[in-house]
């Protein structure tokens, strides 16, 4: 797609004619409601032309699936040969619930398994501690024990699914949690696939699910890089997350930024630790959310896959071509759900699950209709599921690879999206990296503002939210709640004290004493030494605390 100057420059004349003519007699009966532009404040142009993207050289800029640069698509015929993994993140009350619920969306169709745990678990604290009282199964399973996650799994064969578990600092105790579970029933740790989200600088920015400061933290993240890529080559090691940042409030131009700066700390630390980059790279994942600007969201798929692809071959010098593949998990946005008409919120999942599917993710989550009011329901679950498998089967996108390239308003918004992103990445860069800007507080300072602005825009209505701020109706829609017992929470409390009655207390204070030991060793990884504890059933809490005697805690900046 290239033109040459003269045509270009017949084309500019053209639309400054059809500007003067044919645009100002229109505004004669009907003008313009104002200045246009995306979620990340990208001006949008009443019209784009070939002139809009005059430098675009299809090879340099696109390319074909599966080859650099990656624009197009990660794999040579994406969906043609192998649609996304479905995968309805799901979690909630006690083990025996979530593996009910697993296995019901297993049963409807559902081709990967997605566990959300409970806030307890995901700060290191047992369900019986005084910090996790009220909370313990309300928005995710409880996973204290070995014995949780066995009931987790029960029925479900792990060599035959694939599993994503959203776990950040405590990840390297749930990953070998997991592990045991798949050795009990009879699987090696070689043969288990799935991804564990293993993200904690974006907890720093962003979510605040986090235990011990920086620098050990990511000890813990490497060590899981270095242990998975000798013992369990199909797991993926880590889901580098811009799904939390954009909820937070990012726009989509720092998403893409904040998510790759952070993975590029990732990298830099596992080189450092003397991983081999080509042997890890290809096992990096990530996650990003699909907000409601249909094509900005496209355009930032696309731009992101590209943007990684030059990152990993340019600054790098990754040498295998898998090293260079951005593969990415898609949740629909949650923040974006209403609880104002709240069958609105199916229509908003559809676009963006679509968005995602034009993007060309790997794997996919629909958000429930219900969720602004509770965790979803199994009606509400099912038509997420449901919205997935027709754009799948019945919608005919899946037919051509990235169908929307070449269009120059997409073309144009993609190169915008990585041009933006690429600043910030300099900019941090230039700060010292991703951690040295989490420490300065400078990603949150900058997701607080983009946050701000965009609630400013929806209260002065310069940002139309269907059914919240224009076409309100005062209609109370009838919904099915799905409740938590709170009466679970002492379920689980006796059955944890009586997995503590039932232990070997000499081999639970030896795998502790252990981990201790080794925790103080700064090149020691610790996944054999926790695999170790789990394995006698010592508590999730009980390894978090043993490392939190030699990390400490972290106390987070104040960026205000």
């Amino acid at each position: 797609m290239t033109f040459d100057k003269r045509k270009l420059e017949e084309i500019k004349l053209e639309k400054e004619k059809w500007e003067k003519e044919t645009v100002l007699k229109s505004f004669e009966k009907l003008p313009e409601k104002g200045e246009f532009s995306t979620s990340s404040s990208v001006p949008v142009s009443r019209i784009y032309t070939p002139s809009d993207i005059a430098d675009f050289d299809y090879l340099r800029d696109l390319g074909f699936p599966g080859e650099y640069p990656l624009t197009r698509g990660v794999y040579p015929t994406m969906y043609r040969a192998r649609l996304w993994t479905m995968r309805q993140y799901a979690g909630f009350g006690t083990a025996e619930q979530t593996n009910q619920r697993f296995k019901y969306l297993l049963e409807h169709g559902q081709t990967g398994l997605s566990v959300a745990f409970d806030f307890p678990t995901h700060v290191g604290y047992d369900c019986d501690h005084s910090m996790a009282v009220g909370e313990v199964g309300k928005v995710g399973v409880s996973a204290s024990t070995l014995r949780d996650m066995e009931i987790l799994f029960s029925g479900i064969p792990l060599d035959n699914v694939t599993t994503s578990m959203t776990i950040n600092a405590p990840a390297n105790v749930l990953l070998a949690t997991y592990v045991a579970v798949g050795q009990k029933q009879g699987v090696e740790q070689a043969k288990l696939g799935g991804t564990v989200q293993n993200d904690i600088l974006k907890e720093y920015v962003a979510r605040g699910m986090y235990i011990y400061p920086p620098k050990p933290s990511m000890r813990m993240v490497t060590d899981i890089f270095e242990y998975c890529s000798q013992h369990m080559p199909q797991w993926n090691t880590i889901s580098v997350s811009g799904y939390h940042i954009r909820e937070a409030g990012a726009t989509a131009v720092q998403e893409v930024a904040f998510t790759l700066a952070n993975a590029i700390a990732y990298v830099q630390a596992a080189i450092d630790r003397g991983l081999d980059l080509d042997k890890f790279a290809g096992r990096l994942s990530f996650f990003f959310a699909a907000h409601n600007n249909f094509l900005e969201e496209i355009a930032k798929f696309r731009a992101a896959r590209k943007l990684w692809a030059k990152i990993m071959r340019e600054h790098f010098k990754a040498k295998n071509s898998t090293s260079w593949m951005l593969r990415f998990h898609t949740q629909t946005s949650g923040v974006l759900l209403t609880a104002q008409q709240p069958y609105n919120n199916i229509v908003r999942t559809t676009l963006q699950a679509l968005a995602s599917v034009l993007g060309g993710t790997q794997s996919l989550h629909t958000n429930s209709f219900d969720e602004a009011y509770a965790l979803p329901s199994e009606h509400a679950v099912t038509i997420a599921l449901r919205t997935q498998q027709t754009i799948a089967y019945e919608s005919g996108v899946v037919d051509t690879i990235d169908p929307l390239a070449g269009s120059y308003y997409l073309e144009y918004l993609t190169s915008q999206i990585e041009e933006k992103a690429t600043e910030y990445i300099e900019k941090i860069d230039d700060m010292g990296g991703a951690v040295a800007a989490i420490e300065k507080g400078f990603m949150q300072r900058e997701i607080v503002e983009s946050a701000y602005c965009f609630q400013k825009e929806v209260e002065a209505k310069k940002r139309t939210i269907v059914g919240v701020n224009e076409f309100v109706t005062e209609e109370e829609v009838p919904m099915t709640i799905l409740k938590v017992d709170p009466k679970i929470e002492k379920t689980l409390v006796e059955r944890l004290n009586q997995i503590k009655r039932g232990r070997n207390k000499a081999k639970v204070e030896n795998a502790l004493d252990n981990l201790h030991k080794a925790a103080e060793k700064e090149n020691v990884n610790l996944m054999p030494f926790i695999l170790q504890a789990v394995k006698e059933y010592v508590t999730l809490g009980e390894v978090c605390n043993a490392l939190r005697e030699v990390f400490g805690e972290y106390k987070p900046p104040s960026i205000f």
